[in-house]
């Protein structure tokens, strides 16, 4: 019985898998500066991969810029939509004179409601 007996490993215990055969995929090592700080903060992509033109500097948080030749590249931010507010959502349904109209509507429901609540407490 004990020489058919596994023998136990402590957790966090060396892989038993060798990296006999293992082929590492080409790296490349791309270097963005922080547009706040300026300290400079280093990533290894795949060398098939394409690198991002900005990434979060890792000393602030801040966006840092792709490095090129020592020179931060110049993000083209044209592309990206300003976020919508929920007041310019409805402005694209609703006119201004609409909106008022509603808003006097449940106004006076309001009023009407609280008026009938309190004539039922003081009776």
């Amino acid at each position: 019985m004990a020489d058919r007996s596994l023998r136990g490993m402590r957790l966090g215990a060396q892989s038993l898998q060798s990296e006999e055969g293992v082929v590492y995929s080409p790296r490349s090592r791309y270097t963005y500066q922080c547009t706040v700080c300026g300290k400079d903060t280093e990533m290894v992509f795949s060398a098939e991969a394409e690198a991002p033109e900005t990434w979060e500097c890792r000393h602030c948080g801040h966006e840092a810029r792709l490095l090129v030749d020592d020179v931060p590249v110049e993000v083209d931010h044209s592309d990206v939509k300003t976020p919508r507010s929920h007041w310019d959502m409805l402005l694209e349904r609703r006119t201004r004179a609409e909106l008022e109209e509603l808003l006097e509507e449940r106004l006076q429901y309001l009023r009407a409601r609280r008026g009938t609540a309190e004539h039922k407490h003081s009776a």
